[in-house]
């Protein structure tokens, strides 16, 4: 077993004060990385950090994951690599060793853990690194009804959880990943992002900046959190 397959849970790891997440939680509270720029830059406006807005949680989060970097256990669907970075929204510094913990439903629209379905497919964790990004490995998501395609996220330093959100797709890359397979099995799509109702309230400042990489995505964006 790999580093990006060990099983944890955050709320035994925190009540007994020890084990893997506390120590990544611990980590994030002391290690702010060198990259980015300081409160001097900030304060002359040469560099502007925006607090990543608040969105909710939704029903579907499950409070055991793993730390690991793919998360697709094998599920269809586009190939997506995410880099999520996490910077002081004071100081614009990149923050390393953030815990990072996304969820997210599959290519059919499908989450895991919940209403019947087994498995932890789309769900885990990440640390940071140096420059403060997480990476994963997943799928592009699919599409359930009355949203707009999303991955949720929290980030966790200290023991606390200091943002969470959600992160959101530009809906022309949606259409071009949709007319493709495993996809397009499922027409109809019937939620864009001007009409989510969780995007237009600070969605737009999560709205990840998309790349081609081969037959599949990179997705990427830089998460403004306060450190407590």
């Amino acid at each position: 077993m790999d580093e990006f397959s060990q099983p944890i849970t955050r709320r035994a790891s925190l009540l007994k004060g020890g084990g893997l997440l506390a120590a990544l939680l611990a980590g994030g509270a002391a290690a702010e990385g060198s990259d980015g720029a300081g409160p001097a830059a900030v304060a002359s406006g040469a560099v502007t950090c925006v607090l990543t807005p608040e969105l909710t949680e939704g029903p579907f989060y499950v409070d055991d994951q793993k730390l690991r970097r793919n998360i697709t256990e094998g599920r269809p669907g586009v190939a997506l690599t995410l880099r999520l970075a996490v910077v002081n929204a004071s100081t614009c510094k990149a923050i390393k060793s953030a815990v990072v913990d996304i969820w997210h439903c599959d290519a059919f629209g499908a989450y895991s853990g919940v209403q019947g379905n087994s498995g932890t497919f789309m769900r885990g964790l990440q640390r940071t690194d140096a420059n403060g990004v997480a990476t994963f490995r997943t799928v592009y998501p699919g599409w359930y009804m009355g949203r707009a395609v999303h991955i949720h996220v929290k980030v966790h330093l200290g023991g606390s959880v200091v943002h969470t959100g959600q992160l959101f797709f530009p809906d022309s890359v949606t259409d071009t990943v949709y007319k493709r397979a495993p996809y397009n099995r499922r027409p109809g799509r019937d939620m864009r992002n001007s009409a989510d109702s969780i995007f237009v309230n600070g969605g737009k400042k999560s709205l990840l900046a998309m790349a081609k990489s081969g037959t599949g995505y990179v997705g990427s964006v830089r998460m403004g959190v306060h450190r407590s």
